[in-house]
């Protein structure tokens, strides 16, 4: 039977779609309980689209006896990178957001290209990995970021203040700063000055820690970890 399903046929053609349609909406059902840029459907057309590309390719090697079984599926790989960039988006705070959705479109895509192939195995298994890498270790990776050793924070102070006393503050807690990246907004109130800092500690510490420490220091008016 999946000998059959390998060849193009009308039966091969109804199971690839079905097979494609169910493991991009499953794909992006995690997106989309999460409001991410891409969700459902979008998973869904991702993964279709590049199914019926490597149909369409493996049709034409069959019944022209031509051309390369693989080269439209190659323009997906690189061309799914244009759909991923619009997914990624750098907030005025210098947030970066969407990057995990970037990739799953991409490898959505490479599950479709595998089932529109007839390489069903490669893509149940591929899919069931990409589910459990982008739901099951959510929290791994939340765990792995706020225990890392450097964070990088977004701060708003007191323009009377020089920003040495800020300096001072955190080196009086063992905290090094080790990045400093002034931000400069014309929109942005005198009154105040702003900035990208990346900091370390010499103490494990947890980043609810260092935000305690840091919210008492001199002229602060807020902060927020990015």
């Amino acid at each position: 039977m999946f000998d059959q399903l390998r060849n193009i046929n009308i039966y091969s053609i109804i199971f690839r779609m079905i097979l494609a349609l169910l493991v991009g909406g499953i794909l992006g059902i995690e997106r989309g309980h999460k409001k991410r840029p891409a969700g459902f459907r979008t998973y869904m057309l991702v993964c279709l689209g590049a199914t019926l590309v490597m149909m369409t390719n493996q049709y034409v090697y069959q019944t022209f006896n031509t051309s390369d079984p693989v080269r439209m599926g190659a323009q997906v790989v690189s061309g799914i990178g244009f759909l991923g960039a619009g997914a990624i988006l750098i907030t005025g705070r210098n947030q970066v957001k969407g990057i995990t959705t970037a990739a799953g479109l991409w490898t959505a895509a490479c599950s479709g290209l595998a089932i529109g192939i007839g390489f069903y195995e490669g893509a149940l298994v591929g899919a069931i990995a990409i589910i459990f890498v982008m739901a099951a270790l959510h929290n791994l990776d939340s765990y792995i970021h706020n225990h890392a050793r450097v964070k990088d924070f977004y701060i708003e102070m007191d323009n009377t203040r020089p920003f040495s006393d800020f300096l001072k503050f955190a080196r009086s807690h063992e905290l090094n700063v080790t990045e400093i990246q002034m931000n400069v907004n014309k929109y942005q109130n005198n009154d105040y000055i702003s900035a990208f800092l990346s900091i370390s500690s010499n103490k494990n510490i947890s980043r609810n820690e260092i935000l305690g420490i840091l919210e008492s220091a001199p002229g602060l008016h807020y902060i927020e970890e990015i």
